[in-house]
């Protein structure tokens, strides 16, 4: 314990560029590492970036067959040992409540034939932690860590629509979340929004009109006034009257924003939503897949003083929501076939055993089979939230 606030207190007193090097020099020092790496994931969550100045000159690792990668997606410490050289590197989850940054690769020697120990592997865990969190914080400060996310250059629209992101997965004892957008790098008005109290959760899906720098702006513009009715304290359908009041305000109909809007009741899954546009949502429940039927309400900013009303229903512990945009069921392949809903249906059978923050990724990379290599027409989003419930100990 004493060992972790020392490491905990250098990274705070850390100037927010030099983090990582903190760490670093702890880990070679208490360990005689030969080799310390940070790898972050991009935003298509396909690739292991390296952490370092630009240009980067180090190739990035696939998130898919490679050791770093079974971390990632496993979120368990991997080891690999070298044993001519009796080294071992270890890789290890860097991540913040759920929300999966990247992996530590740490190379340490053992004696050979030995195997490192666990409670080494262990303080090497706790540094991960550690520096997860305060590279969370040093991205207000610093753009060290958001270039390593990038595999290639953002448009200026993706770039505005990523930082209006909570993140994308989200772990706490009632659920697990998890969502992801394509194209990555040049996303139009697609966007997903959650925040979490002691007993509610809030999860918002978007889809905004029209594509580039105008899309984006709208879709910050509708997310603000959602977020800004929510901290007020207002109601749902008051959230949703007063996003749809400054939306209309702006573009007066002829701009509007497709938005589901939902608030869980974490202790007894009772479940309030709004849907006022085109995102589905889809419920797994004990293996059968099914549509979850909404009565349609109009847009965020469609029309002057809409008024907007909550229906309810119910989830239970084991079941899975996906809540998935247009640019899913529209997505076209080169032949000019559209995405069927029986393929859709297929694939969320097909990644039902993977946890929620897997299942958006491997969702978008099976439509990409479909859709091919060309230019994407339109966003897609795909949001997964596993219900877990609360458990009675939680409750006392």
């Amino acid at each position: 314990m004493d060992r972790l606030s020392a490491v905990e207190r250098a990274l705070r007193e850390a100037a927010p560029h030099e983090i990582f090097d903190v760490i670093r020099s702890v880990i070679e020092q208490r360990h005689h590492a030969r080799a310390v790496d940070l790898l972050l994931v991009d935003y298509a969550m396909t690739r292991l970036q390296p952490v370092g100045v630009l240009p980067h000159t180090r190739s990035p690792v696939p998130v898919y067959d490679s050791a770093p990668g079974r971390a990632f997606g496993a979120q368990e410490p991997v080891c690999v040992y070298d044993r001519s050289e009796s080294v071992v590197t270890v890789y290890l989850p860097v991540s913040v409540r759920g929300d999966r940054l990247g992996i530590l690769s740490v190379t340490v020697p053992v004696e050979e034939g030995g195997e490192l120990a666990a409670d080494v592997v262990e303080e090497l865990q706790d540094c991960a932690d550690a520096l997860a969190h305060e590279v969370v914080v040093a991205e207000r400060d610093t753009d060290l860590f958001l270039q390593a996310r990038r595999a290639e250059r953002l448009t200026l629209a993706a770039e505005m629509q990523w930082q209006l992101l909570p993140g994308r997965s989200c772990t706490r004892p009632e659920y697990s979340l998890g969502a992801q957008l394509e194209p990555a790098y040049a996303i139009f008005g697609d966007c997903f929004d959650w925040s979490a109290s002691a007993d509610d959760l809030y999860v918002t899906v978007s889809n905004g009109m029209g594509e580039g720098i105008g899309a984006a702006l709208l879709t910050n513009l509708a997310i603000n006034a959602l977020r800004n009715a929510r901290r007020a304290g207002l109601s749902l359908a008051d959230q949703a009257h007063l996003a749809d009041q400054a939306v209309y305000g702006q573009h007066r109909g002829k701009q509007y924003l497709s938005t589901l809007l939902f608030r869980f009741h974490l202790p007894t899954g009772d479940v309030e939503i709004i849907d006022a546009g085109s995102p589905r949502v889809w419920r797994v429940r004990e293996g059968v897949v099914e549509p979850i039927d909404l009565e349609a309400q109009m847009p965020l900013g469609m029309f002057e003083d809409t008024d907007y009303v909550p229906q309810h229903f119910r989830v239970e512990p084991g079941d899975r929501l996906l809540f998935i945009s247009d640019g899913v069921y529209d997505a076209l392949s080169p032949g000019g076939e559209k995405y069927s809903l029986r393929a859709l249906a297929a694939s969320m059978r097909s990644t039902r055993l993977l946890p929620a923050p897997q299942v958006p990724r491997v969702m978008l990379q099976e439509l990409l089979g479909h859709r091919g290599s060309g230019p994407a027409a339109d966003d897609s989003l795909v949001m997964c939230l596993d219900w877990h419930g609360r458990s009675t100990a939680h409750d006392r």
